[in-house]
């Protein structure tokens, strides 16, 4: 376990441009585990998302681990397809780990949560999946429950984003109309393209936005990149999730959220009041955890995700 305050200076991999991909190994995961004594209540695989290493998630992963949760932080990249992460994720677990075992995402580390989940299998027991502030995808057409679809199945973009191409424009100079055109998204560059509009999307948290600004291993500007092609195919896992998201998201509308979640077969969806893009390190990040805690002890106790405690008189909790 790293033991610096949160918010101090972390080394990570070096600085690279945006065009080359970082590869990270195994080796370079970050675990926190409960403490000494104390029985794990299960494991958690978490996924960065664009930009992100690690330890971005410390926080995170101290404060599941002091309620008995294993956590592992991979040093997954967005390129990596859900047999490398599968890899990596079976690696960090280890023989036996402490079920449920769920895959938690950020960003795109969602959508490779969601993939990785339907191509887990045997391999890994996955007993649930955490989406937290899922990258934005184009809207795609019913598939059958349970599978991946082809994103080119759906013809609109998210509102506020935009393809890597579009139709509307016409076909490129050279082109023909009938050139099928590359499956990526891209996030919209912010109006203000410096350091400031990227704090301003990501997160409201003061101890986070210092976190991120002092650390050398945080890739600037990632989130206005492109989400890898098949991350863009729909996964939906029969299985529990979580789908956590910001109210007031400007990356990936909260509307897409709320659809992602209507269409997968046990979902249960979290919208955090004026919360933000990095949703588990956004200001609420202490009631994104308690939920967090809260769905893992109705995932342990009974499969259908039937509530331990229900408020009978005031406000819900």
């Amino acid at each position: 376990m790293n033991d610096a305050p949160y918010g101090a200076p972390v080394p990570a991999p070096a600085l690279v441009p945006a065009t080359v991909a970082v590869a990270v190994g195994a080796t370079d995961t970050r675990s926190w585990r409960p403490p000494a004594g104390i029985a794990p209540r299960g494991t958690l695989l978490l996924l960065p998302g664009r930009g992100e290493h690690p330890l971005v998630y410390e926080r995170f992963g101290r404060r599941l681990a002091a309620d008995g949760y294993v956590v592992h932080a991979l040093g997954t990249v967005p390129d990596d397809g859900p047999e490398e992460v599968l890899k990596r994720a079976a690696d960090a677990a280890g023989p036996g780990p402490a079920e449920p075992v769920v895959l938690v995402g950020s960003d795109t580390g969602a959508l490779q949560a969601l993939h990785t989940a339907v191509a887990a299998g045997a391999r890994l027991p996955v007993g649930g999946v955490i989406a937290a502030g899922a990258a934005p995808v184009p809207r795609v057409a019913e598939p059958p429950s349970g599978s991946a679809t082809d994103p080119r199945s759906g013809s609109a973009t998210v509102p506020g984003s935009g393809s890597a191409t579009d139709p509307a424009a016409g076909p490129a100079a050279g082109e023909s109309p009938d050139t099928p055109t590359p499956a990526s998204i891209s996030t919209p560059a912010p109006a203000d393209p410096d350091w400031d509009a990227e704090l301003a999307a990501r997160t409201a948290c003061p101890a986070h936005r210092k976190r991120l600004t002092e650390d050398e291993g945080f890739v600037r500007g990632r989130l206005a990149g492109p989400v890898p092609a098949p991350l863009l195919a729909e996964a939906r896992p029969d299985l529990p999730v979580l789908v956590l998201h910001g109210g007031a998201d400007t990356v990936t509308p909260p509307d897409q959220a709320r659809e992602r979640a209507a269409r997968l077969p046990r979902a249960t969806l979290g919208v955090v009041r004026e919360g933000l893009h990095d949703i588990l390190n956004d200001a609420s990040h202490r009631t994104t955890a308690a939920t967090v805690v809260l769905w893992l002890e109705r995932l342990r106790a009974d499969p259908e995700l039937r509530p331990i405690l229900t408020v009978e008189q005031g406000a819900a909790l």
